[in-house]
């Protein structure tokens, strides 16, 4: 099935842009029209027959305008197959891989909104130099000094296009 799909992303850094345009890039390959739009600028949803939302995880939480998205726009979702994502530091974490439940509990609160037809999770990556906030730098540069995690890119680039494969059929 071809569809009209819309890519909405909400980003602080720039890192949930990037896979919201890999998966972008993998839905036009199964012969999809994909918009990639950040979710501030988006007024209507109805020109599209389906709808990937992706968030960046900040405080454990998607970012504030990924989810007055999904509310303003909760009915028009509630008619068309909506695939959800989100990019989070934790997975990133030594031992990240067991986080995944912990890190999945975060889209619960769109999940209270939308049902997604497929969701996923993936690492995001740390470039201090691009944390809008300094309380949040100062944080960054001591949890890496700490170890707790490494600046970088930490997208699993052959995760996030196998599950923008696995979507292609169910939008």
């Amino acid at each position: 099935m071809s569809g009209n799909i819309l890519i909405a992303y909400a980003s602080r850094t720039g890192f949930t842009l990037g896979v919201a345009e890999k998966i972008a890039s993998v839905l036009q390959d199964n012969s999809h029209q994909v918009t990639v739009i950040p979710v501030q600028e988006i007024h209507e949803t109805t020109p599209y027959s389906s709808v990937v939302i992706g968030s960046a995880i900040q405080g454990s939480a998607w970012l504030p305008e990924a989810i007055q998205f999904l509310q303003k726009h909760k009915a028009a979702l509630a008619s068309k197959p909506v695939a959800a994502f989100q990019v989070c530091m934790t997975l990133a974490m030594r031992d990240g891989d067991k986080y995944q439940n912990y890190v999945s509990s975060f889209m619960n609160p769109a999940r209270m909104i939308i049902k997604p037809v497929s969701e996923a999770s993936f690492a995001g990556g740390l470039d201090i130099s691009r944390v809008p906030s300094l309380a949040d730098r100062i944080k960054f540069k001591l949890s890496v000094i700490m170890g707790v995690w490494k600046e970088g890119d930490h997208r699993d680039w052959n995760a996030i296009e196998s599950w923008a494969r696995e979507i292609a059929p169910k939008l």
